[in-house]
Formats: structure tokens, C-alpha cells, sequence
């Protein structure tokens, strides 16, 4: 080692700061007025739309008013009850042939008004690449289950396993290149999110 390379390290040893105790997470948390309103303009500005509805019934009434739904040619659904779902993720067995999937309906756990952010597991389902690579996604999840931030989110969650979930907030989008918004890049073009009850 040369010797002004051990000077500096014997100089930084040689320091002695005082110790400081974490400040903890004291802060104050943003909650909402009314959690549903911000949800729903939340998702809106991040692409996606919100759709309330009474019952899981009503949802395949309104998605035929979805475009992308009219127009799906596979459809599969986690979700029992709906006549277009034509494809069975359990009979597959290559997650490769996901990919072909039109649209999807799937079940989020809860969601987060502060970022419309939905909780999504791979519970129930056997490849957890749905989320990621169909063309068009409609999650489906309790009206009674949104949070106000990311702390409560945090707070929900438990893992007793090994296992998968994450956040999906909009359908997918990037603007990376020439900071120009492109919907639909990497993943998802469109989120429809189904507020149930």
C-alpha cells in the first residue's frame, strides 16, 4: 500500500464521532379526506381507470363497454363467472404462452390512495407473469380495502413464506426517451380497476 494511502486511512481510524440514535419515523402520514375520491383521481393520472361497481356480477356488463374487452381474443380470468374467458391459466404449463393473452381479470388484495398502487399476489395463480405481459389488465378489488398511504400498506403486509406480490399503479409506461410519455411499453396498455361493494 503506498504511503499516502495509509496516511488517509490512518487519519479516517483515527476520527472519533459521536454516535447518534436512529430519529425513528415520527413524521406525520398523508391521509385523505375521502380515501375513494383520491384513489380514483389518483389512478386516473397515472392512466388507469376506476370502475365502481355493487357486485363481481356487474363486472363483465360494464367491461363489454371496454374496448379492448370487445376486441379480446383471449381472455382468462381469476375471477369465476365470466362467458368470454376463454383461456385456462391452470392448463398451462409453459409461462411463455401467457404472452398471447389479450386481456386478463385478476383480484388485488387492497389498494393505496396516495399513488393508486394495488397489492397483487400470485395467490391463485399459477404464472405470476399475467400481471406483466397481457395486453390489457383489469384488477378487481374490495371497495372497502384502500388505504391512505404506502406506510399502511407496509403495515398490511406479512409473509409467513416464501412468496410473491407487488404494487402495480396504471397500466405500464415510460418516458425515458426523449421525455416523451409512452403507455404501454413495457408491460400493460391499459388498467382498468374494479371497486367492488
Amino acid at each position: 500500500m503506498s504511503d499516502s494511502k495509509q496516511t488517509i486511512l490512518t487519519a479516517i481510524r483515527q476520527q472519533n464521532l459521536p454516535g447518534l440514535s436512529h430519529p425513528g419515523l415520527q413524521t406525520e402520514k398523508i391521509t385523505y379526506e375521502d380515501p375513494l375520491q383520491q384513489f380514483k383521481a389518483t389512478l386516473e393520472a397515472v392512466g388507469g381507470v376506476c370502475h365502481e361497481v355493487n357486485s363481481e356480477a356487474e363486472i363483465e356488463y360494464r367491461l363489454q363497454k371496454v374496448d379492448a374487452y370487445a376486441k379480446a381474443g383471449e381472455v382468462c380470468s381469476s375471477l369465476s363467472g365470466f362467458e368470454k374467458a376463454n383461456i385456462d391459466l391452470d392448463a398451462i404449463d409453459d409461462p411463455h404462452e401467457v404472452e398471447t393473452i389479450d386481456f386478463a381479470i385478476l383480484r388485488g388484495q387492497f389498494a393505496v390512495a396516495e399513488n393508486a398502487a394495488i397489492w397483487a399476489t400470485d395467490a391463485g395463480i399459477r404464472h405470476r407473469v399475467v400481471y406483466f405481459v397481457v395486453q390489457h389488465l383489469a384488477l378487481v378489488v374490495p371497495k372497502t380495502e384502500i388505504v391512505h398511504n404506502m406506510h399502511e400498506a407496509y403495515g398490511r403486509l406479512t409473509f409467513t413464506k416464501p412468496e410473491f406480490g407487488c404494487f402495480i399503479s396504471g397500466p405500464s409506461k415510460t418516458a425515458d426517451i426523449e421525455q416523451s410519455l409512452v403507455i404501454g411499453a413495457h408491460g400493460p396498455r391499459s388498467l382498468h380497476v374494479f371497486l367492488v361493494g
